[in-house]
């Protein structure tokens, strides 16, 4: 088994053959912290899942009638119960695409796409990074971002 350790400003890290177990820094943005952990290793496409605990969280909803998103930010103490998304490139940068499940106090559920959110507690994530290049274009017919295999 190969194994080593890592760290950044808001994250450390330890991979495991080709697998990464990543804890996000309590205080910490999910996305900041994320996106400089897959800038720092050079994972270009791959697959990222995750749990923990935030106390601020914005969401967004896509409206395909408008082709117009809309955000919702929260200030509450919530459970992560379910971050997933993946690793592509979109205008040349490495990009994260996360949806996240988020649990209240009084056991209901907020769902939906994550601009970002703060860490308060844990924030622990698998990354199962894969050994190619993935491009998003955006369709403007659609008005989102989808891959493309040709590039």
């Amino acid at each position: 088994m190969d194994r080593q350790n890592f760290k950044g400003e808001n994250w450390s890290a330890r991979k495991v053959d080709q697998v990464y177990i990543v804890s996000v820094k309590n205080r910490s943005s999910i996305v900041d912290a994320l996106t400089d952990f897959i800038k720092d290793q050079n994972i270009q496409a791959g697959e990222v899942t995750g749990i923990g605990a935030v106390d601020e969280a914005t969401l967004r909803f896509f409206k395909p009638s408008d082709k117009n998103y809309v955000d919702r930010t929260f200030h509450e103490q919530m459970e992560m119960t379910n971050i997933s998304g993946n690793i592509s490139e979109i205008e040349g940068k490495p990009t994260l695409h996360l949806h996240i499940t988020l649990g209240r106090e009084d056991y209901t559920a907020l769902a939906g796409h994550l601009l970002d959110a703060k860490i308060c507690g844990a924030g622990e994530f698998i990354f199962y990074p894969l050994n190619t290049r993935v491009v998003k274009i955006k369709d403007e017919e659609v008005g989102i971002n989808f891959y493309d295999f040709g590039k």
